[in-house]
């Protein structure tokens, strides 16, 4: 069975980088070995794997590195640091439209 990969990479400037791949180790030697000039991570290396998840569905990996590449960066860092409760309050919806910020008042 295939498998694929969603991954982050800490970059030597401290940022994050969340990419895609069907090879995991072959992928991270090609970002610390500059294989891509114009890649985001070449002037930033060297890079560390920091997370990984498989997907046997490539349908799943697309969509899973959509939604976190949308992430702040504190939220990556929890998924890393698999400190999934934070994870959960940095989720949460906080408009104050929201029905848990509303006064009771208004529900009716």
């Amino acid at each position: 069975m295939k498998f694929y990969y969603v991954y982050i990479l800490k970059c030597n400037d401290n940022s994050l980088y969340v990419g895609i791949t069907s090879n995991l180790e072959r992928r991270v030697t090609e970002h610390n070995a500059g294989k891509y000039p114009k890649a985001y991570t070449h002037s930033r290396r060297p890079v560390t794997l920091a997370f990984y998840q498989d997907f046997a569905e490539p349908n799943q990996v697309i969509e899973f590195e959509k939604k976190i590449k949308k992430w702040s960066r504190e939220k990556k860092q929890c998924l890393i640091n698999e400190n999934f409760d934070k994870l959960q309050d940095l989720s949460e919806c906080r408009n104050a439209t929201h029905h848990k910020y509303r006064p009771d008042s208004e529900l009716d």
